[in-house]
């Protein structure tokens, strides 16, 4: 037993009476929303990825910077 024209139509209309039909139709503006972001997301995805100009454009780190760094002393009580 599947669902027909006429049970879907019953219950788009219970639908709308219990949430209103202000409430009913914004829901589905969010859902018109979603769908739109989640097709342009996937179509930013074909485009091919480009490292940010800022990213490029910094000079790579020296891993330390000043040749008699020591490491910090331990000063907590041995038991």
């Amino acid at each position: 037993m599947g669902l027909s024209l006429p049970h879907i139509l019953l219950l788009a209309v219970v639908a709308v009476l219990l949430l209103g039909g202000g409430r009913f139709s914004a829901m589905m503006g969010d859902v018109a929303k979603g769908v739109k972001n989640f097709k342009k997301g996937m179509a930013e995805e074909d485009e091919p990825a480009r490292p940010a100009p800022r990213l490029q454009s910094q000079a790579p780190l020296e891993p330390n910077a000043d040749p008699h760094l020591q490491p910090m002393q331990d000063d907590r009580p041995r038991h």
